[in-house]
């Protein structure tokens, strides 16, 4: 059976809705990817629950010594390697330079995180 194309219309509107919750350098290929898309794909990819990069930032802020940020993106290895730190160093100063690194990049990973998901759904 001859399957679709995903309507520009709904891939306008999706990136319109998602665009600040990928790398904004990538928002074009995405655009033109989507657009190559059948339907059905279409209709999964709004079933995805994309991370927002403003909630990890928040995230980061006041609970990133503990790796939450990084638990809430998926990215459990970094996030048990933080909290291990926290437990161990406690509030030593190095203790604390991890997550205050973490504050700069979270959002960054959040975005690259959803464009990994993005891609692995493409691909199915």
């Amino acid at each position: 059976m001859f399957s679709h194309v995903m309507d520009a219309q709904k891939v306008d509107l999706f990136i319109a809705m998602n665009g600040n919750k990928f790398p904004e350098g990538q928002l074009y290929l995405i655009r033109e990817k989507l657009l190559q898309c059948d339907e059905k794909k279409g209709e999964y990819l709004s079933s995805i629950q994309f991370k927002d990069p403003t909630t990890a930032l928040v995230l980061s802020l006041f609970l990133g010594m503990f790796g939450i940020d990084r638990f809430y993106i998926g990215d459990t290895g970094m996030g048990v390697g933080k909290l291990i730190s926290f437990l161990l160093l406690g509030w030593a100063f190095i203790g604390l330079v991890w997550p205050l690194v973490d504050c700069f990049l979270i959002m960054k990973a959040t975005r690259e995180d959803n464009l990994l998901k993005l891609n692995r759904m493409m691909l199915m």
